[in-house]
C-alpha cells in the first residue's frame, strides 16, 4: 500500500493515507515523499466528497471506522487490485502468476528492461536492486507489468487478485496448493487459475510450464480464445558451484541457481520475447541479475561457506529452495532451517504437504512458537506433529528462538551452507550474527 501511495504522489496524484501502526520500510518511505499522516489512527471526519478514490488495504477490518463512513457517504471504494486495473485500462497488461517463482519472474523481467532502458510501468512484490519502489505507474509507459497473486483483494471483495488484471500477456510458472485458510481443498485453489485464465484479453497470450501436469491439463482444457504458449527448464549445469546456462552462444555463467530458477528464467525470456527483447539481448541482461530480495538472497559467502535467507515458506517452495542450495553446494554441509509461520504451514490439516521437503540438507531444522499457533487461532501441533510430517526422523525442533540461535551460532562445520527460510523473523534471530559461522 506504501509503495502504491508513492507512486500515484509521484504521477502528481494528491494522496492522504492512514492507519493504526505503520513501521519501517514503509515508515521511512512515506516520511521520505511527505506522506506519512500526521497521527496515527482512523479519522472518519477527514472524508468528505471531495475524495475521488478510497483505496481498501488487505488487512483493514470490515467495521474499520474510515471505511464505514466512506460507505455511508457513498464514495468510490476500490480494492489494491481493482485500482491497479483502474490505472492500467488503456495499458498492454502483463500478468505473472502461478503459486511459485512470481517474484522472482517479475524482478527478472524488469531487470532485463531496465538494463536495456525500456520504460515500464510495474507493481512487484519484493525490493528490487535499482529500483527506488515496488509500483510505478505513469500516463505515457505502454507496458505494465504485474505480479498477480492469488490472495484476495480485500476484506470486502473476496476475489483472488489476479481476477482483475485482464492480461493481455499471462504466465502461469505452476500450481501448488496453498493459502488454505482461504481454499480449503487443492480443486478450490486449482480453480482460481482456471478463472483467471478465463479473465484473459481474447487473442491474448499465455506462457506456461509445461512440466507443470496439473497446468498443463488446466491450459489444454481452456477455451479460451488465446494462444498457448508453453516452456521448460533451460539447460544448464554446475561447475565448481558454478551454474552455466546453455545459450545459442555457448555456456553463460549466471549468477542465479537451482533449477526452479532456472524455470523461472525460461518463462520470463518468453514474457520478454512478448515485450520487444529478443533473446540475445535477454542473455545479455539476466547474466547479472542477482534475484529479488529474500529469494536466495546471499547473506554471507567465504572460503568457510555460504549463508541464504530466503522467502520459501509454502511446502514446493521449501522443496525447490533447499534442493537447489544442495545443487550448488554439493560439497558443504548443508544445514536448513524452516520457520513454520504462516495460517497454512502450522494447519494440522496442511503440514502432511511439507513431507520430504528437508531431505536434501544433512541437518534439518524447523522453528515454529505455539503463540504463533494461538494467535491464529489453530489446535497446537506437537513436536511429534511436525517430525512425522516431514518424514524425518532426525528433524531438529526448536519453539524457543534463544535456544535455536544458541544451537545455529555452534555449528562448527566448514565449509557449510546454511539456509534461512521464513515470512516471519524466527523470533526476532538476529541473522547478521549468523555470518560469525563463515
Amino acid at each position: 500500500m506504501h509503495n502504491l501511495a508513492i507512486a500515484l504522489h509521484l504521477k502528481g496524484d494528491e494522496v492522504s493515507g492512514s492507519d493504526d501502526a505503520i513501521f519501517d520500510p514503509s515508515l521511512s518511505r512515506l516520511k521520505k515523499y511527505g506522506l506519512l499522516p500526521e497521527t496515527i489512527g482512523w479519522f472518519p471526519e477527514k472524508l468528505d466528497q471531495q475524495l475521488d478514490a478510497i483505496i481498501l488495504g488487505m488487512h483493514a477490518k470490515p467495521n474499520n471506522p474510515e471505511l464505514m463512513y466512506a460507505q455511508e457517504l457513498g464514495l468510490k471504494i476500490y480494492s489494491y487490485p481493482e485500482y491497479i486495473f483502474e490505472q492500467s485500462k488503456n495499458k498492454t497488461r502483463v500478468v505473472i502468476g502461478g503459486s511459485h517463482g512470481k517474484t522472482t519472474i517479475t524482478a527478472m523481467i524488469l531487470h532485463v528492461l531496465h538494463y536495456h532502458n525500456k520504460g515500464v510501468d510495474f507493481m512487484v512484490g519484493a525490493q528490487l536492486e535499482g529500483f527506488e519502489v515496488m509500483v510505478q505507474l505513469t500516463n505515457h509507459n505502454d507496458f505494465i507489468l504485474l505480479e498477480g497473486d492469488e490472495y484476495l483483494s480485500s476484506p470486502i471483495d473476496r476475489r483472488p487478485k489476479f481476477h482483475w488484471y485482464r492480461p493481455n500477456v499471462a504466465l502461469i510458472s505452476g500450481i501448488a496448493w496453498d493459502h488454505i485458510n482461504v481454499f480449503p481443498t487443492f480443486d478450490s485453489y486449482v480453480e482460481q487459475f482456471r478463472l483467471f485464465i478465463d479473465t484473459m484479453v481474447p487473442g491474448g497470450s499465455l506462457i506456461y510450464n509445461a512440466e507443470d501436469e496439473v497446468l498443463t491439463q488446466l491450459v489444454e482444457q481452456s477455451e479460451q480464445p488465446i494462444r498457448k504458449l508453453p516452456y521448460v527448464t533451460s539447460d544448464y549445469s554446475i561447475e565448481n558451484g558454478q551454474t552455466l546456462l546453455q545459450t545459442s552462444e555457448g555456456l553463460m555463467p549466471i549468477e542465479l541457481f537451482g533449477a526452479h530458477n532456472l524455470s523461472n528464467l525460461s518463462g520470463a525470456k518468453w514474457i520478454c520475447q512478448q515485450m520487444g527483447i529478443d533473446e540475445d539481448d535477454f542473455f545479455e541482461a539476466v547474466a547479472s541479475f542477482k534475484g529479488a530480495s529474500k529469494r536466495l538472497e546471499r547473506l554471507a559467502i567465504s572460503p568457510n561457506g555460504v549463508i541464504f535467507k530466503d522467502f520459501a515458506h509454502a511446502p514446493s517452495k521449501v522443496a525447490a529452495t533447499t534442493q537447489a542450495v544442495r545443487d550448488q553446494f554439493s560439497s558443504h554441509h548443508f544445514v536448513a532451517c524452516l520457520e513454520l509461520h504462516t495460517f497454512s504451514s502450522l494447519n494440522p490439516n496442511f503440514i502432511d504437504e511439507y513431507a520430504g521437503a528437508l531431505d536434501p540438507a544433512d541437518l534439518a531444522i524447523v522453528y515454529y512458537t505455539p503463540q504463533a499457533v494461538a494467535l491464529k487461532g489453530l489446535e497446537v501441533l506437537s513436536e511429534a506433529q511436525i517430525a512425522a510430517a516431514f518424514k524425518r526422523d532426525d528433524l531438529v525442533i526448536f519453539t524457543d528462538p534463544i535456544a535455536l540461535s544458541d544451537f545455529l551460532l555452534g555449528l562448527n562445520q566448514k565449509p557449510l551452507a546454511l539456509l534461512m527460510m521464513s515470512s516471519g523473523n524466527y523470533g526476532g534471530l538476529d541473522l547478521s550474527a549468523l555470518n560469525a559461522l563463515i
